[in-house]
């Protein structure tokens, strides 16, 4: 039992970094700066009106 606790912890840890550098590779550059303006894509509120709807 614990020979598969630790295979499944080496397992989970190489998910973990696998994600990591997919994340940060530079073919994600252009997706993570549109994800990252997505917040300011949306109009403020100030300028919408109430009631509409």
């Amino acid at each position: 039992m614990d020979i598969a606790i630790g295979i499944m912890t080496i397992v989970s840890i190489m998910t973990f970094f696998g994600i990591i550098a997919w994340a940060w590779s530079r073919h994600r550059v252009s997706a993570n700066d549109e994800a990252a303006r997505l917040p300011f894509a949306v109009p403020d509120e100030a300028t919408t009106t109430r009631g509409e709807g």
